[in-house]
Parts: structure tokens; C-alpha cells; sequence
């Protein structure tokens, strides 16, 4: 549901944007206001989950999430819809940190690869369905039922949690870590709000590095209260484990790299190539199917004699090959070599989909999975949300760059035109600003050009963050059943 919905949403963005008449700024917390709420909440409701009971807590994650999604599709305006949103991420956080957790529990030693794998592959599906199912969605009935579709699936998800899943704490579990959870929270959000606006009030705008400054501020007040905490939320112990570090690097670089650029390609495709959402699903079909089908294969076939390290490595140079050639042919629209590059990066994914959640909770005992599967969420989470945000602002700075150079734009329409290509908008914007084709399709791929590099070279250095530091090896048997509280 989680990622199926991501996707959907990805491919439906230009038609939100027309109809509720948005800017690129809005375009941004569409995708922002979800993933914050849920990259800030996910490790809280792992907490959640290990006192309450992971089932109890997949079940209201489930109800919100499906209620907020009926909430999503009848938004009248982008602030409207903006705040379903992040009531959305707040459902998915539950839900997916629930489930994270139920699945640790339940699978242990030599079961546990082809579980993850399992796990990979459901959310191949979803990536590969999600690109597609959008564009015909949104060309056929319309945006509104990229959220509407969640409405009979999440009551029927319901429904077999409620059959199906067996409820499991931790019986250890101690209060809700409210002064984690808060400055966490709010350490996320000064972050986003600096990288979405930054564009738009300029980088040294005294609230931005006010808020950039709260933002440090916050996330050392999470460590240390972290730290003092009996049964922290974040167990700052685990990080003494240089596999832990690791696995958490690589996921938060193909979060950052791979899984923004399900919403920037069908932009690119749509904006650049005038592709409709149909066209555009279709073509994301090469980066979404190794999703489906890569991480069973890793498992059956390599898992258990090739080391974590070495998957988590290659599936991470392997998307960022595949993003530096699609740098390398952004401005041409050499579609059939763009879907190798595309390909390439997708067969990365797949090894990684499953590997980074098995690498990371490997080293971890099972009566702190809720924990653990919330470190997960967040660290990946949170790399969507900077990395959105991010290669937003470079997107934009990179457009406004090529823009500038040319003597038909004043300085009082670039930061407008600028908007309007990065949105998409190419034909609106020469319209409006009086400039040539040439100049805003050659802005627009130039922008694109450095997103995709820029995306390329963070993948690249979680490939050697993630070699450096997970072990060759990593057994499930050497985890002891439970880890003893702070002294």
C-alpha cells in the first residue's frame, strides 16, 4: 500500500498541479508533507508497537492510513491536500513499522533471507504496478483516484490483519519516549523546510539559517536524550556496530539517490517529452520490474554464499551507474539507452530492496525489533525527504543557472520561469516569459542533467560507505535472544 501509493502519486503530479493550480514549491510538500510526517513518526511507533502490540498498531495505522486517503482525493486545494498528506505518513509510519516488526519476530535464522526477499519483491510489485496503475488512473479517471484506490484496499487489509496476524510485544517495553519522538520530529521538519524553501527565499535568508541552525540544534538534543534514556527509543549501542552503520548508510543512500527519482523521472518524461501519464508509466516500467524480480533471485541464488557487504556494494554501484548514464543522456532523449540506464539502476535496487532491512536487522535480538524496524523506516524515510528536497533545490538552482545566461529573462522573472520549468510547466513558461523553445527545453534538461549526477554520485558514496564498514559475513545465529538493559 505504502509504496503502491507513492508511486501512483509520483506519475499524477503534473495533473495535481493543473487542476488545483499549484507551484513547484507545493509540488514539493505533495510528496514532502507525507514522507516527513512519516520519516519523523516511524521510529516512535516502533516503540509503539513493542508496547501495545504490533498488531493493535498495524490495525490503526491501516484505518488512518485508509482514512486519510479518502481525505487526499477529495481536497479541494493544495493545502488541503498537502495536510491529508502528512496525516497519511502518519498511518504509514504505524503501518509499516508494525509490519517490519511482526515480520523480525516471526522469521529467524536461515528462514529469515527469503523472508526479506518475500518482503523485497511485495514492494517490487508496488513500484512496478505503481507507475502504470497511475497513468492510467490519472488519465482515465483522475488524480483523485491515485488516493481513492487505497480506500477498498486498506478496509480489506484490515480486515485479514485482523484474521491473520498474531499480536506480539515487547513485554520490556518502557514509556512512550516523548522527548526523542519531539525533537526528532522537529529536527526533520527545520531540514525539510530549509531544503524546499531555500529556492524560493534565497540560501541566506535569515529564517533558513535560523531554522537550519534549530534543525543541528534538535538533533543533538535527540542524541543525548537518547542517550540517557533506560530504554531509549534509539538505542545509540547498536551504532557501535560498524554492520549496523553500514546497512543504515546504504539505506539512506538508495533512498536518496533511487527512490526520489520515482518522482523526478515521470516529471522529466512528462515535462521534457511531453510524454502522457500512460507513456510515462510504461517507461518507468524498466527501473520499477527489477524491483519485483531481483530480490528473489538474491535470495534463492546468492544470499547464502555471497556476504551482505558485497550485495549491499554492488546494488549500490549498480544505481549509480545506471543514474550517471541517465546524466549523460538527459539532454538527448535517447529514450532506448535511457531505459538501459534506467534498468541498470532498477537491478540495483532489487538487491537492495531486501538486503539493506536484513543486513540492518541482523544484528539486532528480536525483543527490539519494533525498535530496529523503526530505524530502518526513519533512515529511509528520512533519505527521501532530503533527497527530494535536495535535488530539488539543485534541480531549481541548476535551471535558474542556464536561465540566467540568457538576456531574455530579467532578474524579476527567473525565480518564475525557473518554477514553472522545474514544475514542468516548458510550454507555459515560454509562453509567459517570451522565451524560445530552445532555451527552456535546454534549461529543463540541464537541470535534469545535474539532478541525475548529483543523485549518481550519493549512491556512490554508500557504496563505499557500505563496503568500509559491514563485514563480510553477517549470521543471524551469533544474535543473542534479547539485549540487556542500561545499567
Amino acid at each position: 500500500m505504502i509504496n503502491l501509493d507513492g508511486n501512483i502519486v509520483a506519475v499524477s503530479l503534473p495533473s495535481i498541479v493543473q487542476t488545483l493550480n499549484a507551484d513547484f514549491a507545493s509540488i514539493e510538500w505533495v510528496i514532502s508533507a507525507y514522507t516527513l510526517t512519516f520519516a519523523a513518526l516511524i521510529m516512535p511507533a516502533g516503540a509503539l508497537a513493542d508496547r501495545f502490540g504490533r498488531k493493535r498498531v498495524l490495525i490503526i495505522g491501516l484505518s488512518l492510513f485508509t482514512l486519510a486517503s479518502l481525505l487526499c482525493g477529495a481536497s479541494p486545494n493544495v493545502t488541503i491536500l498537502n495536510a491529508a498528506r502528512a496525516a497519511q505518513g502518519v498511518g504509514a509510519a504505524l503501518l509499516l513499522s508494525a509490519a517490519l516488526a511482526l515480520l523480525s519476530k516471526e522469521f529467524q535464522g536461515a528462514s529469515r533471507a527469503p523472508a526479506f526477499a518475500f518482503w523485497g519483491s511485495v514492494i517490487g510489485i508496488a513500484m512496478t504496478l505503481g507507475p502504470l496503475a497511475g497513468g492510467v488512473i490519472t488519465q482515465t479517471l483522475g488524480w483523485e483516484w491515485a488516493f481513492y484506490v487505497n480506500v477498498p484496499v486498506g478496509v480489506l487489509m484490515i480486515g485479514l490483519s485482523i484474521y491473520a496476524v498474531d499480536e506480539s510485544r515487547d513485554p520490556d517495553s518502557a514509556t512512550i519516549d516523548i522527548a526523542g519522538s519531539t525533537t526528532l520530529a522537529l529536527a526533520l521538519f527545520m531540514l525539510t523546510f530549509v531544503l524546499i524553501s531555500g529556492n524560493h527565499r534565497g540560501w541566506t535568508d535569515g529564517l533558513l539559517i535560523g531554522s537550519l541552525a534549530a534543525s543541528l540544534a534538535f538533533f543533538v538534543s535527540f542524541v543525548v536524550v537518547e542517550a540517557k534514556q533506560r530504554r531509549p527509543m534509539l538505542d545509540l549501542r547498536f551504532f557501535r556496530q560498524p554492520i549496523y552503520i553500514g546497512a543504515n548508510i546504504a539505506g539512506l543512500a538508495y533512498a536518496a539517490s533511487l527512490l526520489t527519482m520515482l518522482t523526478y523521472i515521470p516529471l522529466y518524461f512528462q515535462g521534457g517529452m511531453g510524454a502522457s501519464p500512460i507513456s510515462a508509466g510504461l517507461l518507468m516500467l524498466p527501473l520499477a520490474m527489477p524491483l519485483f524480480v531481483v530480490p528473489r533471485i538474491v535470495a534463492r541464488h546468492f544470499s547464502h554464499w555471497v556476504s551482505g557487504r558485497t550485495l549491499l556494494t554492488v546494488g549500490l554501484v549498480m544505481v549509480s551507474v545506471g543514474l550517471l548514464t541517465l546524466a549523460c543522456l538527459a539532454p538527448s532523449f535517447n529514450v532506448p539507452m535511457i531505459m538501459v540506464g534506467m534498468a541498470v539502476a532498477g537491478t540495483g535496487a532489487g538487491i537492495l530492496n531486501g538486503e539493506t532491512a536484513r543486513v540492518g536487522l541482523s544484528v539486532i535480538p528480536p525483543n527490539r525489533a519494533g525498535m530496529a524496524a523503526g530505524v530502518g523506516g526513519t533512515v529511509r524515510f528520512a533519505g527521501v525527504v532530503i533527497g527530494f528536497a535536495g535535488l530539488g533545490a539543485i534541480l531549481y538552482q541548476r535551471i535558474a543557472s542556464e536561465l540566467s545566461q540568457s538576456t531574455l529573462v530579467d532578474q524579476a522573472s527567473l525565480k518564475l520561469a525557473s518554477e514553472a520549468i522545474a514544475s514542468g510547466y516548458l510550454t507555459v513558461a515560454g509562453r509567459s516569459y517570451g522565451l524560445p523553445a530552445n532555451v527552456v527545453l535546454g534549461s529543463f534538461t540541464a537541470g535534469y542533467q545535474m539532478l541525475f549526477a548529483a543523485a549518481g554520485l550519493v549512491a556512490a558514496g554508500g557504496a563505499l560507505g557500505s563496503w568500509v564498514l559491514v563485514t563480510p559475513t553477517v549470521q543471524d545465529s551469533r544474535i543473542p535472544e534479547v539485549i540487556p538493559e542500561y545499567e
